[in-house]
């Protein structure tokens, strides 16, 4: 009966009023899933057990029925032998026998309805969990979007409270600035670099001058 209780409860679950109460919406879902999971196996198992028990009680009702027969048989071998006291025995163990079977009777029509209860509660079970599996899903979605969206709002009120103009006009200024050192820094360079072309020309001239004296003198003395 407790087991049926539990089932009861998951089924009259409310998943909307679950999730306005819960801190993390997704794990209480996915736990309500598991714990129906659980309940839905632990129900199957009651009803294999509870047919099980039906099946067995059948038999035994077979059996003391077959036994009431067989001794009132016995009874009537007694009596065309003019044994009555035998008889008498024999139909003693008869009457016994069909009232062990009328006792397994009753308990067969009580267990009958516990496995048609254990049934019933096992289909609604089967068809809660896929309900709650399809709703789980799309209330997982649905939070997740609006976790989603909720981050994208606070992303645009963040740049919206930021001066965008006074920031694009300070990046400005720092390019136009870095751009005028960096034509400043040209200039000298090719400054510096036209005197060094110069000087090397210079200094060309005057080794020409030394090479063509030393040719002069070399052919004098040749």
């Amino acid at each position: 009966m407790a087991l049926l209780e539990r089932v009861g409860t998951l089924l009259r679950a409310n998943l909307n009023d679950l999730i306005d109460k819960a801190e993390d919406p997704e794990k209480l879902l996915k736990q309500l899933v598991l714990d129906m999971e659980n309940q839905l196996m632990q129900v199957k198992t009651q009803v294999a057990i509870a047919i099980a028990d039906e099946h067995l009680l059948e038999k035994k009702q077979r059996e003391h029925e077959t036994s009431e027969a067989d001794w009132k048989r016995k009874a009537e071998l007694a009596i065309r032998k003019s044994d009555d006291g035998l008889a008498r025995a024999a139909l003693e163990r008869s009457l016994s026998h069909k009232q062990m079977a009328a006792g397994f009777v009753q308990q067969l029509d009580d267990q009958k309805v516990e496995v048609e209860t254990l049934k019933t509660a096992l289909r609604h079970l089967e068809q809660k969990l896929s309900e709650t599996r399809s709703r789980c899903d799309l209330l997982i979605a649905e939070h997740r979007r609006a976790r989603t969206v909720g981050r994208a709002q606070q992303a645009r009120e963040a740049m919206g409270r930021t001066d965008q103009s006074v920031s694009i006009t300070r990046m400005k200024s720092r390019i136009d600035g870095e751009a005028a050192r960096n034509v400043a820094s040209r200039e000298l360079m090719e400054g510096g670099s036209l005197d060094d072309r110069f000087a090397a020309l210079e200094r060309e001239e005057q080794i020409d001058a030394l090479l063509k004296d030393l040719k002069e003198q070399h052919a004098k003395t040749a």
